[in-house]
């Protein structure tokens, strides 16, 4: 069973304002997929959008599948991984010469798509 994928490694958003947006698309054709995150406000559905556009390259590409050419109506989004990635830490300082830690998160954005005809 062919897999297409593609990620976004070390994107700098947190990997929880993702997973809502993910969440949303997850199962769906990759076509509907993009016209659903199109018009999402967030801006980590144009991270999921481009991981998306990559993936469907992918798959369209006859160079990189052996001679074949899919068609974005028959891929179907079966995995859509949103997990944590390194975080930066950094100090804030407080009151009395204490001090907080701020940590600056980062997630690795994984898409793969799959022709219907091989599910």
């Amino acid at each position: 069973m062919p897999q297409f994928k593609a990620r976004h490694k070390n994107a700098k958003i947190s990997a929880r304002k993702v997973r809502l947006v993910a969440d949303l698309i997850r199962g769906m054709y990759a076509d509907e997929a993009l016209d659903t995150l199109k018009y999402q406000p967030q801006r980590g559905a144009r991270m999921l959008e481009k991981v998306i556009k990559s993936a469907v390259g992918n798959a369209t590409d006859p160079d990189q599948n052996s001679g074949r050419n899919h068609r974005i109506e028959d891929l179907v989004l079966t995995e859509v991984c949103v997990d944590g990635g390194p975080m930066f830490k950094r100090i804030r300082p407080r009151a009395r010469g204490s001090a907080f830690t701020i940590k600056k998160r980062s997630s690795h954005i994984r898409v793969a798509l799959t022709p219907i005809d091989e599910l």
